[in-house]
């Protein structure tokens, strides 16, 4: 049986990103940073992690592969996302009822934040 380790993003300047994702996650380093490559993965290390891969590259809009964050405070969890750093996406293809709120991290890269709040997840 497989299951997802590891998502892994490219990205320009790892330690921006690094913190970024740190911060937004609550992730930390499983070792430190080698060769423009680290894994965050979350306190106590269970569960999926976040890898980091400097290799600049063309953002592609829309992306192919992006992150759903879930959460039951999700005006809180924007705020505080957009205080680090992260940006709102207008315009999107977003219906007006939608359980998710469109963000991109420092470098662009899109990211959901889906409220699970009174959903049981």
């Amino acid at each position: 049986m497989l299951s997802i380790g590891s998502i892994v993003m490219r990205v320009d300047d790892l330690e921006r990103q690094m913190s970024f994702w740190q911060a937004a996650l609550g992730y930390v380093p499983r070792d430190e940073p080698e060769d423009g490559f680290v894994i965050l993965q979350p306190p106590g290390g269970a569960g999926t992690c976040l890898s980091l891969d400097r290799v600049p590259a063309a953002l592609q809009i829309p992306p192919r592969l992006h992150l759903d964050l879930y959460t039951d405070q999700q005006d809180a969890e924007v705020h505080r996302l957009l205080a680090l750093g992260a940006t709102r996406i207008e315009g999107s293809k977003r219906p007006a009822d939608a359980d998710y709120v469109i963000l991109a991290d420092p470098e662009g890269n899109r990211f959901c934040v889906v409220d699970t709040a009174g959903r049981g997840n």
